[in-house]
């Protein structure tokens, strides 16, 4: 599903660390394989809506206020209020897993999906993006504790923090390397 939806979307997930009311971190490893997740949420309460802009101003939880566009794929413009609640949920990770002996195409894959509300409900939808990246272990230095991988478009050095994990890297092994972003926003009308 390639659906590029809600432009308001975009502006939020940027808003987002700023606004934050809560979130969580969780991090985990397994031999050869790390992986750590954030995810925050925020309910803002919408103060303005222009009509003719589609201008949408949102006020944070600490008094913070943006003004983001809904773009013309956003549907059910219509319903917002001044008062509703637009609650936000963004999610990023990172996991990374080691290929032993390698074998795979180094390589950048991207896709991207999402799901906007349906006609004549209420202003939501989610968007995500994953991002995977194949790189070759090209070098390792035990005395700094880093390895040097070449992915498809450069060449990175980066320190391995667990001396256990960085044992088991050799040369010619691949690291896998994916990144997920995903954010999803609900309105709620305002309560009577």
């Amino acid at each position: 599903m390639r659906s590029y939806v809600l432009g308001l979307a975009v502006s939020v997930a940027i808003a987002l660390p700023v606004a934050a009311q809560t979130g969580e971190v969780v991090a985990a490893s397994a031999p050869g394989k790390v992986g750590v997740a954030q995810t925050l949420d925020v309910t803002a309460t919408i103060t303005a809506i222009d009509k003719a802009t589609r201008d949408v101003t949102l006020k944070g939880p600490q008094g913070n206020e943006m003004t983001v566009t809904a773009g013309p794929k956003v549907r059910n413009f219509d319903k917002l209020k001044i008062g509703d609640q637009v609650n936000a949920t963004y999610v990023e990770a990172l996991t990374l897993q080691l290929v032993k002996g390698g074998g795979q195409k180094v390589a950048r894959t991207e896709d991207m999906g999402g799901a906007r509300a349906k006609a004549g409900a209420q202003p939501g939808g989610a968007v995500g993006r994953q991002i995977t990246v194949v790189a070759d272990v090209i070098g390792l230095d035990p005395a700094k504790q880093t390895v040097t991988l070449k992915g498809p478009e450069r060449t990175v050095e980066l320190p391995v923090r667990d001396p256990e994990q960085f044992k088991l890297i050799s040369k010619g092994d691949q690291v896998e390397a994916t990144y997920t972003q995903a954010l999803a926003l609900a309105v709620q009308p305002v309560k009577k």
